[in-house]
């Protein structure tokens, strides 16, 4: 009998559907028909799922926050010599979900790893927000403050790139107030119940996407937020700028190093300074040039 490649690996992350049980993959369907333990956040939702793909019958261990310490060492035994699949709820797991720390752990005792590929809801709703994607960052779920949220969103959008959050539904709105307070003006995308039957998507100002969100908020919630662009930083006199590089030249600096320095002070482009700077370097050593 011909051995699959699910069933070689000890220990498998199975992405699970966010909603829509036909975005399961055949390769995920493979690892939980042939697992021999199931690990999961909650055996209940796990159960319901395995009834729903006609995969009833399965042992289930639950981790989570809670017992991850003294459940994991028992899971990785299993997993010496058995298939050992792990869920989250919906999702994948390890993404602020549980997960992680068995990762970090079956590294260290050399456990084989493997991790499906399958629903993710931070990468589906950073693509729907139509936002420049070469570089974003996931930030995970939001303080639960409003002053840890706005210190949070400051450091965030100080970046200049997309940010992905996930939020409760108790605490959207809230969330949303604190945005508009950071910065009025970033460009708000809000998923709600990604893949599901009441899937809504809102875009615009964080004040605006607030406005035509129901209430009360249910569901699950993915916000990604393009920051506005900084205010250009207003051009420093030329008088100012020619002080400064005579001071500095004054100083015996090269012109590479004090444009460099003036550059990071706010004073312009490096390389326009450098060519300022090169230049009153040439007129001052003409000026002292004895006159025949």
């Amino acid at each position: 009998m011909r051995t699959s490649k699910a069933a070689a690996m000890p220990l498998v992350f199975v992405p699970t559907p966010l909603g829509n049980l036909r975005d399961i993959t055949l390769r995920a369907l493979d690892v939980l028909r042939e697992c021999a333990l199931l690990v999961a956040e909650d055996s209940r939702v796990a159960r319901k799922l395995l009834n729903a793909l006609d995969l009833p019958g399965k042992e289930i261990w639950t981790y989570h926050e809670h017992n991850a310490q003294a459940a994991t060492t028992g899971i990785l035994e299993r997993a010496r010599s058995e298939l050992v699949a792990v869920v989250t709820d919906a999702g994948m797991p390890g993404i602020s979900d549980p997960g992680i720390e068995l990762v970090a752990a079956a590294r260290e005792k050399e456990i084989v790893l493997e991790v499906l590929p399958g629903p993710s809801a931070l990468n589906g709703a950073a693509v729907l927000s139509g936002f420049p994607l070469r570089r974003f960052l996931f930030e995970g779920f939001a303080p639960r403050t409003s002053a840890g949220r706005k210190e949070a969103f400051a450091r965030s959008f100080g970046l200049g790139i997309p940010s992905v959050w996930y939020e409760s539904p108790q605490r959207a709105r809230s969330m949303l107030a604190d945005i508009a307070a950071v910065d009025p003006h970033a460009r708000v995308f809000l998923l709600r119940e990604y893949t599901k039957h009441f899937e809504e998507q809102l875009s615009g100002s964080a004040s605006e996407v607030a406005a035509r969100l129901a209430d009360p908020v249910r569901g699950e919630i993915v916000i990604v937020v393009m920051p506005s662009a900084p205010a250009a930083p207003a051009p420093v006199p030329q008088a100012d700028l020619d002080g400064e590089i005579d001071a500095l030249l004054d100083a015996r600096q090269s012109v590479s190093a004090l444009a460099k320095a003036l550059s990071e002070r706010g004073y312009g482009d490096r390389r326009s300074i450098y060519a300022r700077a090169s230049a009153r370097k040439a007129s001052r050593r003409d000026s002292t040039v004895p006159q025949r």
